[in-house]
């Protein structure tokens, strides 16, 4: 997935009402910027973060900047908006780059399910049972090397594992696929400090055969796309063939 417009550097002031940002661009101006990322953005916040932002000519939006990426040091980024993470994957299913779902061959969006929810990706194939596939955006890392979700309580997560699991019991596959919108890390885990609930519904929508994927993104300036997977724990990969 390529940025329909070039990103631009900026230096981050602050960032206020969840969907905020005061920014400073290179030439000195100081604009307020879209922030596309409800959660705590723990660690990614801080006044004085190099930061990347799309600027846009859309005589609608009010704000004209989009905040999209924390420049790390040592040439790592992390991609903000979260609303980007299902773009990234659709891309990814629809060319069957992710191994583990490359034998469906019709990819469908945001499919009711469950109650009055819908699932984000309906995965079907000849000869497999159709695959429910909910996608999460990872961003937090507290640790070197390690990613984490949720990076806040979201009881709208727990809710999602709750219906896999009922699409797992009943006889299709079942996915949470992790993207980690971070270059910087190798490995997942869940954050039970910051949502125990969550945590433990995690647990048992593993146990009725929700499998658990993480992929890795490659994240440029110029465009994002899905990398190599990371382990989930001691979890390895589970390729799906057809039968």
């Amino acid at each position: 997935m390529r940025f329909q417009t070039p990103l631009v550097q900026a230096v981050l002031l602050r960032r206020y009402k969840r969907f905020l940002a005061d920014i400073r661009l290179t030439d000195g101006r100081e604009v307020t910027a879209h922030c596309p990322n409800p959660g705590s953005m723990l660690g990614l916040a801080d006044p004085g973060a190099s930061i990347w932002v799309e600027p846009n000519e859309d005589p609608r939006k009010k704000l004209k900047f989009g905040w999209r990426l924390v420049d790390l040091s040592g040439g790592d980024f992390v991609c903000v908006d979260t609303g980007l993470a299902n773009r990234i994957v659709r891309n990814a299913l629809e060319a069957r780059t992710i191994p583990e779902l490359a034998a469906y061959d019709r990819v469908r969006p945001e499919q009711a399910y469950g109650t009055a929810s819908r699932v984000d990706f309906l995965l079907s194939g000849a000869g497999l049972p159709d695959a429910y596939v909910e996608v999460k955006s990872m961003t937090l890392s507290r640790a070197p090397g390690q990613a984490e979700f949720p990076d806040s309580v979201t009881a709208r997560g727990t809710k999602h594992l709750g219906e896999l699991a009922e699409m797992a019991q009943s006889g299709h596959r079942a996915v949470l696929l992790y993207l980690v919108q971070r270059t910087d890390t190798q490995a997942v885990t869940v954050a039970q400090d910051i949502d125990p609930a969550y945590a433990k519904a995690l647990q048992t929508a593993r146990a009725a055969g929700v499998t658990v994927m993480s992929y890795r993104a490659n994240i440029t300036p110029q465009e994002i796309t899905i990398g190599h997977s990371l382990p989930f724990g001691d979890d390895r990969p589970l390729v799906l063939s057809r039968k």
